[in-house]
């Protein structure tokens, strides 16, 4: 299984710990090894649970506009962005579960790669926008298209793997956020022929679409 790049350090972190207790188990007696055989099962659940959260699957890239991230659509709504201009803001919140590596919604240039310090309230929050986040934008063929990488409480770092300037292909991995997050991406209404998702969809980065395109 392919581990997310930023992930494999918090795997390997946990896993040396989880021998450590499974060493120390080994030669104490009494309660001090019944305490460490507890910290040896914890460390086992956690580096299962870590595998699931850093997992950064292949997927045969989808048609039009793709999903960014993996999870729940839970806001379509029209917008005027400073970047983008008239536009189709679509909502993605990423549960603990979901692959959290994100992928490029079109191919394109980086022209704009921002890190934003903030705070970290729930993702699903209307305050959320207050959050660390990293906004990317795009120059492409349908137009400007605009990612916000939103972190949430327990997300505590996005670390991109892409930097201004660079050309991305769709379903390109652009980044990882660590942990249950949020992901906006701002569609160019001009260029929207379709627009192929609805509330509550589930949808696969780079593998869904989330926008059929002018011809």
């Amino acid at each position: 299984m392919r581990i997310a790049r930023g992930g494999l350090a918090w795997i390997v972190g946990v896993g040396l710990v989880t021998v450590a207790c499974v060493a120390a188990s080994m030669v104490l007696q009494g309660l001090l090894r019944f305490g460490f055989l507890i910290l040896t099962f914890l460390g086992i659940i956690g580096l299962v649970l870590l595998v699931v959260f850093f997992r950064d699957p292949e997927r045969t890239i989808g048609s039009g506009i793709v999903a960014v991230a993996d999870g729940i659509i839970t806001g379509i709504s029209p917008v005027d962005d400073p970047d983008v201009g008239s536009c189709i803001w679509v909502k993605t919140f990423l549960n603990i579960h979901n692959v959290h590596v994100n992928r490029s919604p079109v191919d394109g240039t980086v022209v704009r790669l921002e890190h934003t310090n903030g705070s970290h309230l729930p993702a699903f929050s209307k305050d959320s926008e207050r959050n660390e986040r990293v906004t990317l934008l795009f120059d492409s063929s349908v137009g400007r298209v605009k990612v916000m990488q939103i972190a949430g409480t327990v997300a505590r770092r996005i670390i991109p793997y892409i930097k201004e300037g660079d050309r991305v292909k769709k379903g390109d991995r652009i980044g990882l956020i660590r942990l249950g997050s949020r992901v906006d991406v701002y569609l160019p209404k001009a260029a929207v022929s379709t627009l192929a998702v609805k509330l509550r969809d589930k949808v696969k980065a780079g593998e869904d679409t989330l926008a059929d395109i002018h011809a």
